[in-house]
């Protein structure tokens, strides 16, 4: 039984350490597809691009596991099933169990190793990773000279050429405009040709013009009173002109200021965020409804007010607290100008409350998604990594009665039961997020949906049943009287 489980493992690691990293370069090709448009044109160094793609593959390693799973344990059992040895191993006496059963603590061991990224490794690197994205996002875009359009990355220049030789580097007809003294084209330099070239540090743009000029106004008072200014005119034959560049080069930003978002944080620590968010939301609420049941209500020093103002001074007997008040005998019996005072006081109050609530409910809105946030991180911790578990017991009995090895039929089944198990997991954590549904009942409702769905395939793998072949369903439907049926309009056909 050791050989027997030693060759199961053999065929078991072999092919999910393949699937693993494919299904983490395909994750990752999303990823470049998300982003391309951040760091295009940036001119990152290739160490920068290395790291971010290092850090996003970590983050991607809560889907890898469950799919990667599912892909080899269909594998496995496929190839078994399709070369005769799981039959060869029943005929022995030996169960799908015990055959699935060093399997099973592999499953357990990486489901392990799923959570323990997913809770220690995965929250440093999103630290790491958001860190470095903003950074880049930060960063200008990599200095670029369009011909015939004005080029304004440079602070305080605008360069503008009509046409740039692509083998040469030359740049023809080459204007430029000064505006470092804040003033309105100042100083313009018109060229006939010239080179661009960027310092190595990324500091300074250096650029050599060839037969120009240049028009400079005259800055002395005499000049500048008279209605048309004076200006000057330089000519020459070779001109050299450096620009100080700014924001182009990489600047890491501090870590500090993404440490408390919920994908930076580990499992005890979001327990805590959310006790914290949870008592802040329990404060505001509690605020607000105290607040609110103060403005619904008219207060009954007003309505005396109201009253001893009348012209006929009548006593008011103040109700005791806790104690039945006709309101409505009482508004009958007070003058048409005291009930009109009345109704339009009530109809402000309730104008005012309308908005305070309005007001209210669009904060206490921002803070409830907010912990729900932290609440479906640390539920999804768990639920993807119980998924490892779930995935290997229906991709394990799939495979023994699918009976198909390779990369064929098994990616088809797996890709489709992902993209269900997917699906899922999204309605659910919708509902959870909008609280439609309990925070429980929407981050495990797929686990809710496809762990029944793994005891069904197993028991039907253990009991060898044939829900795979089309007999199993010929007959099922005969029962039903229906083949009969579908016989009786061929013939009349």
């Amino acid at each position: 039984m050791k050989r027997l489980h030693l060759y199961v493992i053999r065929s078991f690691i072999g092919p999910f350490i393949m699937t693993f990293f494919i299904v983490l370069f395909i994750l990752l090709m999303q990823f470049l597809w998300k982003y391309v448009d951040d760091l295009v044109g940036k001119g990152l160094d290739f160490a920068v691009l290395a790291e971010m793609m290092f850090y996003a593959s970590f983050a991607l390693l809560p889907l890898a596991f469950p799919l990667a799973m599912l892909l080899a344990s269909i594998m496995t059992f496929g190839s078994l099933g399709e070369n005769y040895e799981l039959v060869a191993m029943k005929a022995s006496g030996i169960s799908l169990f015990r055959i699935m059963k060093p399997l099973v603590v592999i499953a357990v061991i990486i489901t392990g190793m799923a959570f323990y990224f997913s809770n220690n490794v995965i929250p440093k690197t999103n630290l790491k990773f958001s860190t470095l994205l903003y950074s880049v996002k930060q960063q200008k875009p990599e200095l670029i000279v369009q011909p015939g359009v004005f080029t304004n990355e440079m602070d305080g220049y605008s360069i503008k050429v009509s046409r740039r030789d692509s083998k040469t580097k030359m740049l023809y007809d080459v204007m430029i405009y000064d505006h470092t003294k804040a003033q309105a084209n100042e100083s313009v330099t018109v060229a006939d040709s010239g080179f661009m070239r960027i310092t190595e540090d990324k500091k300074f743009m250096v650029l050599t013009l060839f037969d120009g000029i240049n028009y400079q106004e005259d800055e002395t008072k005499g000049a500048r009173n008279k209605d048309n200014h004076g200006f000057h005119r330089r000519k020459f034959e070779e001109q050299t002109i450096r620009i100080a560049l700014r924001g182009f080069d990489f600047n890491r930003r501090d870590e500090s200021i993404f440490r408390n978002q919920y994908r930076m944080l580990n499992t005890t620590e979001l327990k805590l965020m959310q006790d914290t968010l949870a008592l802040d939301y329990r404060d505001r609420l509690e605020k607000y409804m105290i607040q609110l049941s103060a403005n619904q209500t008219i207060s009954r020093k007003m309505i005396n007010l109201i009253a001893l103002n009348d012209s006929l001074k009548r006593d008011i007997d103040v109700p005791a607290a806790d104690s039945v008040f006709d309101f409505d005998a009482y508004f009958s019996g007070l003058d048409k100008w005291v009930q009109a005072e009345i109704a339009r006081t009530a109809l402000q109050n309730a104008r005012s409350n309308m908005q305070t609530i309005n007001m209210y409910q669009g904060q206490l809105y921002v803070k409830k998604k907010t912990l729900n946030k932290y609440l479906m991180e640390l539920h999804r911790k768990y639920t993807l990594s119980i998924a490892v578990l779930i995935f290997f017991f229906i991709g394990a009995p799939l495979g023994a009665i699918i009976r198909k090895g390779g990369l064929g039929m098994p990616v088809i089944v797996s890709i489709l039961l992902f993209i269900f198990y997917y699906i899922l997991s999204m309605s659910g954590e919708k509902s959870a997020r909008e609280d439609a549904w309990s925070m429980v009942s929407g981050m495990w409702f797929s686990s809710f949906v496809f762990l029944p769905l793994g005891v069904w395939l197993t028991y039907k793998a253990v009991t060898d049943s044939a829900i795979m072949s089309a007999e199993t369903y010929t007959r099922f439907f005969s029962r039903l009287g229906l083949t009969k049926l579908f016989g009786k309009k061929k013939e009349t056909e």
